[in-house]
C-alpha cells in the first residue's frame, strides 16, 4: 500500500525535495534545474517503485512533454467484449449466486472441530480463508514499502553514514531502529523515505 496522501512522483535537487506531483508537472522543473548546473544530481522519483526515472530533456519544452506521453493503446474496449461474452455463455436469466460449490477435503479431526463452530463448516471455512487473505495482503503490503523505500534509498543515500545498518533495519521492519539511524541524515530524504517505507504507520499518524 503506498501512502494515499503522496503524489505519484517526487522531484529531488541534491538531498531537497523540491516538488511532487504528476510527471509531465516535475519534467519541465527538472529541466530547469539541469540547465542551470544546479548543485547535487536532479533526480526524479516514482513513489509507487521508489526508483529513479530518467527523463529525456532535449529539446523544448513542448517536445519533453510529448515524449512524456504513454500509449494509447485501446484495450478497454476488448476486455468489455470479453465480459459480454462471458454473460452470453452463462445463458440469460441465469443468477450471479456469488458462491461455488467444490470439494473439500479434511481429517477427520478438522470435520469436528468445525462442526463445534457456529455457523457451520461453511461460514467457518469462509471466514478463515478471508482471514488468510488479509494476513498475506499486509505482509505484501509491507514487502513492497520495504522495496520501494530501498530503491529509493540506494539512489540518493547510498554515501550516507549508516546506510548497510539502515537497509538491514528496513527489511526487518523495525521503525524505531531505522528512525534512530537516519536521524542526522537530511530533512527531505528522512521525511520522503518514512512516507515510503511505513505508509501505514504513518497514514495513521496523520488521522490522530
Amino acid at each position: 500500500m503506498q501512502n494515499p496522501s503522496l503524489a505519484p512522483f517526487t522531484l529531488f535537487t541534491g538531498h531537497i525535495r523540491v516538488a511532487s506531483g504528476r510527471l509531465d508537472q516535475l519534467a519541465l522543473s527538472a529541466k530547469r534545474a539541469i540547465e542551470s548546473n544546479s548543485d547535487g544530481a536532479v533526480l526524479i522519483f516514482d513513489n509507487h517503485s521508489g526508483r529513479n526515472i530518467d527523463i529525456d530533456i532535449r529539446g523544448t519544452d513542448k517536445q519533453v512533454l510529448a515524449r512524456l506521453q504513454p500509449s494509447t493503446a485501446m484495450l478497454v474496449p476488448d476486455a468489455e467484449n470479453d465480459a459480454d461474452t462471458g454473460n452470453e455463455q452463462r445463458g440469460r436469466g441465469r443468477p450471479k449466486l456469488g458462491v461455488v460449490a467444490r470439494e473439500v477435503t479434511l481429517l477427520p479431526r478438522h470435520w469436528e472441530w468445525l462442526a463445534t463452530q457456529a455457523g457451520g463448516a461453511s461460514v467457518v471455512l469462509r471466514k478463515l480463508v478471508e482471514q488468510a487473505k488479509k494476513a498475506g495482503s499486509e505482509s505484501s503490503m509491507i514487502k513492497q514499502a520495504q522495496e520501494r523505500a530501498y530503491h529509493f534509498l540506494q539512489a540518493i543515500a547510498g554515501d550516507m553514514p549508516g546506510f548497510e545498518e539502515t537497509t538491514r533495519a528496513l527489511f526487518k521492519n523495525d521503525r524505531q531502529a531505522f528512525e534512530s539511524l537516519i536521524s542526522s541524515w537530511p530533512t527531505d530524504i528522512k521525511d520522503h523515505v518514512m512516507q515510503l517505507a511505513f505508509p501505514l504507520s504513518v497514514e495513521s499518524m496523520q488521522k490522530d
